[in-house]
């Protein structure tokens, strides 16, 4: 079987499109499966439908990863993206050759080929997903480092050439689109790209021309990326017709949300593109939607579904009493807190409900309810506030999933590096902090009306004390009765039939 190559597309009569010769206008720090199934997933559909005609380079932003770019320039760039997913009750898959990306780049064992983009003049965006540990300030990281370790510290040695070479020119800055899963990601990147300037002594026109010609900007990603599908690899292939050996896939939902000036509409032409990408001078409110809705209805559902037996999050959308608790959640007592306006946060909400229902995931709950102390306090409790503020009462479900957190915490027993619980003849781990793992072994043994005391008193877990919240500790307490005497499905059942 031939590998993909634009040739080989020629030879086999491909009837879809792709991007021949056009110049690099973006630079992208991050090679993994989920920025090759978003962000250069939207601009292969800009270069197709509204002209927007760019190629995308590759940098690596860590060590390691040759493999990944080797595939790729092996393949001129080219891969194959699986879309997969659930609409309206019904399967939908959209397959689709990526043909925007140039090339991809070893900064560590090609550093002057990087440094080199910087003197393009066509180059106008960047767009990098480093992890939640990518934007970070090192002060080891040095200027004459090649490259710096940190990506803010390579992203600022990057700048400064591009400023050496053109002077402080107008228009020769850059639109930059920080894709990691952290509070501001684009106002923290700048402020570590200043760190550095100042650190290594830049100069001042070089912080001026940071700040005024390149637009640093904060947004949401929203799309399930679950990568190279090795158990499928080998039949997607012979369906193909080509091997492939970077296919990703992921599903077919996707949003992006960008803070920045109205002016980047010209730039960026998603809208012409019909992509459901929004430009805004805020993207908060969006992110607070993703988090409440869509993390919060995992978060405050999948401990308590773990417990009736269930293992999967499409499981629990099969399940009726699971999938109604989870909407009344949703509905009733999450949306009513929200901001934007309400037929956006059904439709968002509407959707959830789809992407949970993906026949192509299979998502398990035990690895949703890694560091579930922290998820429950970002993702649950404002939702919990905000109820209590606006209705002077105590939402059912929230309470109840408060319930389910600490009956799925308490284990029986330590075991390195986690603590075990069990659900009925079997054992599973409990996986957080180990201070948190320290405080549920030592209360282990408590009483539903004492565990729940110590656990909603513990300012530590949420930075208060919310057995302050009138009637919560007691709630609570009587939810872990009732899933220790009858079991969390008896629980939920309760929370439905209540109005």
């Amino acid at each position: 079987m031939k590998k993909l190559s634009y040739q080989t597309l020629k030879e086999m009569g491909f009837g879809g499109y792709l991007l021949g010769d056009a110049p690099e206008r973006v630079l992208q720090f991050g090679e993994g499966n989920f920025l090759r199934a978003f962000v250069d997933y939207f601009i292969d559909k800009m270069n197709e439908t509204a002209g927007f005609q760019s190629k995308v380079v590759l940098v690596q932003p860590i060590r390691g990863g040759d493999a990944i770019r080797g595939f790729l320039n092996e393949q001129e760039g080219l891969y194959t993206l699986f879309l997969r997913g659930c609409e309206n009750g019904q399967e939908v898959t959209e397959k689709r050759v990526i043909s925007c990306v140039s090339r991809c780049i070893n900064p560590y064992s090609e550093y002057e080929t990087y440094m080199e983009c910087a003197k393009n003049p066509d180059l106008r965006f960047i767009a990098c997903n480093t992890t939640e540990a990518g934007i970070v300030y090192d002060p080891a990281c040095k200027k004459e480092d090649k490259p710096a370790e940190s990506y803010p510290g390579k992203l600022t040695q990057f700048l400064y050439e591009r400023y050496q070479n053109f002077g402080g020119e107008a228009g020769k800055g850059f639109v930059i689109l920080s894709c990691e899963l952290i509070d501001d990601n684009g106002k923290e990147l700048e402020k570590c790209v200043l760190q550095y300037a100042e650190q290594w002594g830049l100069g001042e026109g070089f912080v001026d021309w940071v700040k005024e010609e390149n637009i640093f900007c904060s947004t949401l990603v929203d799309r399930i990326v679950t990568g190279y599908p090795r158990n499928e690899a080998k039949a997607l292939c012979e369906e193909l017709g080509y091997e492939d050996n970077v296919i990703d896939t992921g599903e077919i939902f996707g949003f992006w949300v960008i803070e920045g000036p109205q002016s980047l509409k010209e730039e960026l032409p998603f809208e012409a593109a019909g992509l459901p990408v929004l430009i805004t001078d805020n993207h908060k409110p969006y992110k607070q939607r993703k988090v409440r809705i869509l993390n919060g209805a995992h978060t405050s559902m999948v401990l308590g579904a773990f417990l009736t037996g269930q293992d999967i999050v499409r499981g629990c959308m099969e399940d009726g009493v699971i999938r109604g608790f989870m909407n009344k959640t949703i509905y009733e007592e999450i949306i009513p807190t929200l901001s934007l306006p309400e037929q956006e946060l059904m439709d968002f909400a509407k959707a959830v409900t789809d992407r949970f229902n993906n026949p192509f995931i299979d998502h398990a709950l035990l690895a949703i309810s890694l560091n579930s102390t922290s998820k429950w306090k970002a993702r649950v409790l404002p939702s919990l506030k905000g109820y209590i503020e606006k209705n002077g009462s105590l939402p059912e479900c929230i309470v109840a999933s408060l319930a389910f957190y600490i009956a799925f915490y308490q284990g029986v027993r330590m075991d390195e590096s986690s603590f075990i619980g069990v659900r009925g003849n079997d054992e599973y781990k409990i996986q957080d902090g180990s201070d948190v793992l320290e405080f549920y072994h030592g209360h282990k043994d408590d009483s539903p009306s004492s565990l729940a005391e110590a656990v909603l008193s513990n300012e530590k877990f949420w930075g208060e004390d919310l057995t302050e919240l009138p009637g919560l500790c007691e709630k609570v307490a009587e939810g872990l009765q009732v899933v220790k005497e009858q079991g969390a499905y008896a629980l939920m059942q309760q929370c439905l039939q209540k109005k």
